[in-house]
């Protein structure tokens, strides 16, 4: 899908995105827990703190660079942050290398973690493994190529878009 000119740019979210988003996300954090839960509820606990935790992490180095964080609002108002407090400054411009680096190293935490307790339930790892193909696919495909955070690693929309965006 490519985006065609500036006005067709997702410049504000809406709740319902964000449920969205969150239905999606959770298709795969329930069959990782479930089947964490199954073997050690301890480690499904863990899961569960480490999955926050990586969260903020992200939400400090990435969100904070984004065009949504940085619009006039004391809350966030995105597709995986509804009503979030921003705690941290906003920080407009390009990412450095830690930065990009860190939702990379974020999202292979968060997907790994679960793979041993998985590995044990074949049919919650089938839905684990199709549910993250397809949330990566759909995010990529249908959020990043109209996304307004141009310095993101993953923003797919085009340079004269960007510009056309940038001018406005």
């Amino acid at each position: 899908m490519k985006i065609t000119s500036a006005d067709q740019l997702k410049r504000k979210h809406r709740f319902g995105d964000y449920l969205y988003w969150q239905l999606f996300f959770l298709i795969h954090v329930v069959a990782g827990f479930v089947a964490i839960v199954k073997h050690s509820p301890g480690w499904a606990i863990t899961y569960v703190v480490v999955g926050i935790g990586l969260a903020l992490v992200v939400y400090r180095f990435q969100c904070t660079h984004c065009s949504h964080y940085r619009a006039d609002t004391k809350r966030t108002k995105c597709m995986f942050l509804w009503g979030v407090p921003k705690f941290f400054k906003p920080r407009p411009g390009p990412l450095n290398i830690f930065e990009k680096a860190v939702p990379f190293i974020a999202g292979t935490i968060w997907v790994f973690f679960p793979v041993y307790w998985l590995l044990l339930e074949p049919t919650l790892f089938i839905l684990y493994a199709l549910s993250l193909i397809v949330l990566f696919l759909t995010v990529y495909r249908y959020e990043c190529s109209r996304c307004t955070y141009f310095n993101c690693s993953m923003n797919r929309v085009s340079g004269e878009v960007q510009g056309q965006a940038e001018s406005e």
